[in-house]
């Protein structure tokens, strides 16, 4: 698997946020390397039919999608899942081409990083979370670091099951 860093170039706080956020992606997309159309799709763990390659590569393109169009500039919600099917994004991953799954992902983290580097760090989300309250896009950044990372982790266990490849 690739090797990757998480040391950033420069010390300023936007700096170290987005390099912690690219290595987060970079470390799922690494995690999916070489792996074989079947074994993205395949869900080894019996209690968790949802859980594949696919499923959450497609889980992290939406939870990004989310976080930054829908909760930090307003827009409205046009992402897979629906009230009967809150992991839909998990459930259709598995019908696409892992390549592109992350393809997509790629094109689109690109996009969230132009917004980022145009955008203060303290600028307040248009839309409230549950609590109510306006997060910052500070916030959605260390977010999507820890919610991406903990993914990571369920890529590592699943990408060993699958085919018995194991990363750092």
């Amino acid at each position: 698997m690739t090797r990757l860093s998480d040391t950033p170039p420069a010390w300023d706080e936007r700096t170290q946020l987005t390099t912690f956020l690219d290595y987060a992606r970079d470390t799922a997309r690494a995690k999916c390397e070489g792996v074989s159309a079947e074994n993205a799709r395949t869900a080894p763990l019996p209690g968790s039919p949802l859980m594949t390659l696919s499923g959450v590569i497609n889980h992290l393109r939406w939870v990004e999608y989310y976080w930054f169009q829908v909760v930090f500039l307003g827009e409205d919600d046009k992402g897979p899942w629906t009230d009967e099917d809150p992991d839909r994004e998990m459930r259709i991953g598995v019908d696409f081409p892992l390549t592109q799954l992350l393809d997509e992902y790629a094109e689109q983290s690109a996009r969230y990083r132009e917004l980022v580097a145009e955008t203060d760090l303290d600028a307040p989300a248009e839309r409230a979370i549950r609590d109510g309250r306006h997060v910052d896009l500070r916030w959605i950044i260390l977010h999507l670091v820890e919610e991406t990372a903990r993914h990571n982790g369920h890529l590592d266990i699943l990408r060993e099951l699958v085919d018995g490849t194991t990363g750092a």
